[in-house]
């Protein structure tokens, strides 16, 4: 059973949620909350696997909120941003805050309940929109014609100073989360077992000091390798 924590601060949208969620036979909805001033409790409490979290609340929003909980030594759920706003600005900060993934609101129900499973097994979430937004915001524009070469991306220098860090194997392994495959998928294209996938993502988030597969993709692209 996938156990998850609605963040908002619209009850209307918490019930809407909570409704949606209930058809699912595999979820329970074990806590809500209207400020993110009141997640770290929660999680403490009702230990879920998953928070769907929204952005913008009153005291506490969702960005503060998701790096509280990553600050947590132990017992650290997935979280799934899930606001009305799309701005690059937004993506990335609930990213390099920790979250696992980006959705939209007005997403259809069954795409949701997805996320929250793929969310739950440690897959990136993202929204189309989302990723569009992302990948626009951390990869340099192609330059025009005998134009001057674009710099590179912000932090480009870093993240690939940071990939050096990880082995050969490891490297094949971050490049296919970038693209986004699965550990299936991975495994597959790569000739290993599935286990020896999730070891391999497991020191990568290790070396790179990371929080999710969302956030090795993001290093990756920095760098430059997609």
């Amino acid at each position: 059973m996938i156990r998850v924590l609605l963040v908002d601060d619209d009850a209307l949208v918490r019930a809407g949620l909570r409704m949606m969620l209930a058809s699912a036979s595999d979820m329970e909805v074990v806590g809500e909350a209207a400020d993110g001033g009141e997640v770290v409790d929660l999680v403490e409490r009702c230990e879920p696997d998953v928070v769907l979290m929204d952005i913008r609340m009153p005291s506490v929003d969702g960005l503060e909120a998701t790096r509280l909980l990553r600050a947590r030594p132990r017992g650290r759920p997935e979280i799934l941003m899930l606001t009305t706003f799309t701005t690059d600005n937004y993506v990335l900060r609930a990213l390099q805050a920790g979250a696992a993934g980006f959705l939209l609101k007005h997403t259809r129900p069954e795409l949701i309940i997805d996320a929250v499973r793929r969310g739950a097994a440690g897959e990136p979430v993202m929204s189309p929109e989302a990723l569009r937004q992302l990948i626009e915001a951390v990869t340099p524009r192609p330059a025009a014609q005998d134009a001057p070469a674009p710099p590179p991306a912000p932090g480009a220098d870093d993240a690939r100073r940071r990939l050096a860090l990880l082995g050969a194997r490891e490297r094949e392994v971050a490049l296919a989360v970038a693209e986004g495959r699965t550990n299936a998928q991975i495994a597959a294209g790569l000739h290993m077992s599935v286990p020896t996938v999730k070891s391999h993502v497991s020191h990568i988030l290790t070396k790179l000091e990371l929080n999710n597969r969302v956030q090795i993709a993001l290093l990756v692209y920095r760098a430059g390798s997609v």
